[in-house]
């Protein structure tokens, strides 16, 4: 080992607040995901002045029926204090100055200077005849909007969007190398749902409906001819600013070359869990492309920091654990001789022999209780990262394409240094000491942010993690926490995905609506946004969000409200993403959505699409539900809810107290049935650790992850190796069949047990699941655990159990609707594959099944006083 470097009086390093701009925030913050309640943030109306208490008056508060105890939807004064609102309450507008407004579509447009002759020239691009284009990375609840704002804002169904800025997009959006033109009144990008007056080139802002001029570039013969403009003819554009409009660009020849990964890696960890974390760790390095720069830093009660400048010696710089790092000790080690970033084709052999020289812990001492400082050894890690070209020449890049990335790989909770709990939860001090802890990470995972580094912390083993002071850290960085069973395949898996992800750095989402539409709520990985463009746009009342990384596998969403009776056909929204690409491109997506608005309530409800309300329903529904007893209230707000869905969009069974569910959204219910009883809000997942990170995953996962973590998707094998997609009920479990259920964090291979008994046959569907299996989730993040086994019946056929883990077992039964309970006729209905099954078959799946009091689905719609709507 080094000696290490000279350190003068270490003394904690506090890490500075975020920057706030001057002048403080433009408009009160949005409800993001974070735990706290927050007010939410909107776009600003163009109306009088609301009353001194911020809300505006309404008729009379209505209160849905429901049983003393459960929440019922209610309109508070302060919106956050419920996840929903009833129709009549107004959202808080936001506080502009008076001098701001905007032209509302409905009036007509403005020509400046003596253009109104030019009206017969308008090439109108909102005609009928366009067609209704789909927006890839934004999905909407529903694809039309009701006129009247009673039905509306309905506020059990709702309404909003789920954004994915960084998405991957097939086939790729159009490329603008030249600047945008934007609307000089409100900022909005022009595009292919405006106005255009071919013979002078304005064009008429969708957005407050201001006419333009776009300094004759938009001169055309006919409206055929401007179709030759990409953000004329596409709803989603890039414009793309590169080293010719940018000093400093360097182009870079690999996507990750310039964005360093620094592994921080836990020394406290037992024999058996450091050999499988050296597995994963060789494999990682392994897979890592050439020009990757790689460091190395370990942590206990001390940080070691690996020197590449030795190839075949693993050696390290040692810097103490019990305070944050000096100065003086960290310029002594950046400008030392030692090389602590170092690209993978120089540094491989060095990396296979630091992880080669890893030793398990040696003292007798359990694993909660040992000093690791994770806090101080993320510090080091940023100070690598950052290293001394603050202060060496302008000649250097000033900036890396995309997201620096720090992985921890923890086997425990920080206890040590820094941000540390103390080893025991009954120190006389712990929950002051936990909430200074929690500022703590929180501070260092911003200032983090700001240097454009994410951390990911990805836990593994049977040792607790106190995952409630390590999730800030994460969560204000832009990265995730994951739990792993083990240091084995998943946990390799997901270091490799990990340090792939990242999109680009810099992000800034700006969202622009119809001035009827009012952003009431924002849940994701991002926060608030102070941007001050009032000196360039007067009336620019657009939201902006800073996100906190740009990755593909995250996603944001906006729930809206209108602000009353909507006049006009079509209501517009635009998206504007702005961040700095992997290859240091500055890139301004602009994505533009029209919608066409209605009076006819069936005419809405066809065009709701209920998975994604429902996966928008499900995130504001977990973002109550921060523990068990919170979780529990939220059970009793999804009955209400489907109880107010019936009562508001279905009918009342002649003779009777019942109500028919709508058959437009017959799906929706299900889904929601499936949330309730799922690991998000049921109580399946027992540990508040693992419940924390399942639901901060969900809050900013994208839509497909989101959809799977809240309904599965069940696949049954067929003969010839194909697979059938079933709803995902337990009639599925039949005894000669194979199951493949993808729930987003796992995803299960069930045998039956005939087909288990046939050896060389089950071997073949077990190959053909786990293809399946790994095909889904090729590109997911966290990857899954994928786990097969079979059920084993005894003679009466009643006590099933699972050789490779009853709780595994436990919870894929659980994940499934039980169906069985339902009448015969009732289970034919919507599970159709049964009719195949003969009358003995049938009498046998029947026994197979655990009595047990979860209703099926069918049961708890009639509890309800719903009927069941019929399968589609």
């Amino acid at each position: 080992m080094a000696n290490p470097p000279p350190s003068s009086h270490p003394e904690k390093s506090p890490i500075p607040p975020p920057s706030i701009s001057p002048g403080g925030p433009k408009f009160p913050p949005p409800i993001f995901q974070q735990d706290q309640a927050l007010l939410p943030s909107i776009r600003s109306p163009n109306a009088a002045s609301p009353p001194s208490n911020g809300v505006k008056t309404g008729s009379p508060i209505t209160h849905l029926s429901t049983p003393p105890g459960p929440p019922v939807f209610t309109s508070p004064v302060r919106p956050a204090a419920v996840p929903f609102r009833a129709s009549p309450a107004t959202p808080q507008p936001l506080a502009f100055s008076s001098g701001s407004s905007s032209i509302p579509l409905s009036s007509p447009p403005h020509f400046p200077n003596g253009a109104a002759n030019l009206q017969h020239q308008v090439s109108d691009v909102r005609e009928d005849s366009v067609p209704v284009v789909e927006a890839p990375n934004v999905l909407f609840s529903a694809h039309k909007v009701l006129k009247q704002k009673k039905q509306a804002n309905v506020p059990s169904l709702g309404f909003g969007a789920l954004v994915s800025p960084g998405g991957e997009i097939s086939p790729g959006p159009q490329i603008i190398q030249r600047d945008p033109h934007r609307c000089q009144s409100c900022g909005a990008y022009a595009n292919m749902y405006c106005s255009i007056v071919i013979g002078s080139g304005q064009w008429q802002c969708v957005i407050c409906g201001n006419m333009n001029g776009s300094e004759g570039e938009y001169v055309a013969p006919s409206r055929e001819g401007l179709r030759n403009f990409p953000e004329l003819a596409s709803p989603m554009v890039d414009y793309v600013q590169t080293g010719n409009k940018r000093p400093g660009f360097v182009p870079v020849s690999d996507s990750r070359s310039s964005a360093p990964i620094v592994l921080v890696i836990d020394e406290c960890l037992d024999e058996s869990h450091l050999q499988h974390l050296q597995s994963s760790l060789h494999a990682f390095v392994d897979s890592l492309p050439p020009t990757t720069r790689i460091g190395i830093i370990l942590y206990g009660r001390t940080v070691s920091v690996y020197d590449f400048s030795e190839e075949s010696v693993a050696s390290a710089d040692v810097l103490p654990g019990e305070k944050s790092p000096t100065q003086e000790s960290l310029k002594a080690l950046i400008y030392g001789t030692g090389i602590y970033l170092s690209p993978m084709h120089a540094s491989l052999p060095v990396a296979h022999a630091i992880f080669s020289s890893l030793r398990p812990y040696k003292l007798n001492i359990p694993e909660a209780s040992r000093d690791r400082c994770l806090g101080t050894a993320v510090e080091v890690a940023l100070a690598i990262i950052q290293g001394p070209s603050a202060e060496i020449s302008r000649g250097v890049i000033k900036r890396s394409g995309g997201n620096s990335r720090i992985i921890v790989c923890a086997g425990g909770p920080n206890t040590y240094g820094p941000g540390s709990v103390p080893h025991s939860f009954s120190h006389p001090n712990y929950p002051h000491m936990e909430k200074s802890a929690l500022k703590w990470m929180e501070n260092l995972g911003r200032e983090a942010h700001r240097h454009n580094t994410v951390v990911d912390i990805l836990c593994a083993g049977t040792c607790p993690v106190r995952v409630p002071v390590l999730q800030p850290l994460a969560k204000a960085s832009g990265g995730v926490l994951v739990l792993h069973d083990d240091f084995g395949e998943a946990f390799g898996v997901n270091l490799q995905r990990a340090s792939t992800r990242a999109a680009g750095s810099h992000g800034l989402l700006e969202i622009r609506c119809s001035d009827d539409i009012l952003i009431t709520q924002v849940v994701g990985p991002g926060e608030e946004a102070h941007v001050d463009t009032h000196e360039t746009f007067k009336n620019d009342t657009s939201l902006y969000i800073q996100m906190l990384s740009v990755e593909e596998t995250q996603s944001f969403l906006l729930s809206m409200e209108t602000k009353g009776d909507i006049k006009s056909d079509f209501v517009f929204f635009q998206f504007a993403i702005q961040f700095s690409n992997v290859y240091q491109a500055d890139i301004s997506r602009v994505i533009t959505v029209r919608l066409p608005t209605v009076n006819s309530v069936s005419a809405y409800l066809e065009s709701v699409q209920d998975e994604v309300a429902a996966v928008i329903i499900a995130k504001r529904t977990l973002l109550r539900a921060q523990n068990y007893a919170n979780a529990i209230d939220m059970r009793a707000t999804i009955d209400e809810r489907i109880k107010d869905i019936a009562v508001k969009f279905g009918s009342q069974v002649p003779k009777s107290k019942h109500y028919r569910f709508s058959k437009e959204i017959s799906l929706l219910p299900e889904l929601l049935f499936h949330l309730r009883r799922g690991p998000l809000l049921g109580s399946i997942v027992g540990h508040e650790d693992e419940r924390s990170v399942l639901r901060n995953l969900f809050l900013n996962a994208s839509f497909d992850l989101s959809l799977r973590m809240v309904a599965p998707r069940c696949l049954m094998h067929r003969e010839g190796g194909t697979f059938e997609e079933l709803p995902a009920y337990d009639l599925a479990m039949q005894s000669e069949a194979a199951v493949v259920l993808d729930h987003g964090t796992d995803v299960f291979i069930w045998l039956g047990a005939e087909l288990a008994a046939d050896e060389g046959r089950s071997a073949a569907v077990l190959a053909a699941c786990r293809t399946l299996a790994e095909e889904l989730t090729e590109s997911r993040f966290p990857a899954p655990r994928i786990l097969a086994f079979k059920v084993v019946l005894t003679e009466n056929m009643r006590d099933c159990y699972v050789p490779e883990g009853s709780s595994q077992a436990r919870y894929f039964v659980s994940r499934l609707i039980p169906a069985h309970r339902d009448p015969p006729y009732e289970q034919e209905a919507r599970f159709p594959q049964l009719r195949s099954l003969t009358t003995e078959q049938r009498t046998k799946l029947k026994s197979s099944f655990i009595q047990f009091d979860d209703p099926s689905f069918c049961e708890w719609m009639r509890s309800l006083k719903t009927m069941p709507p019929e399968p589609s």
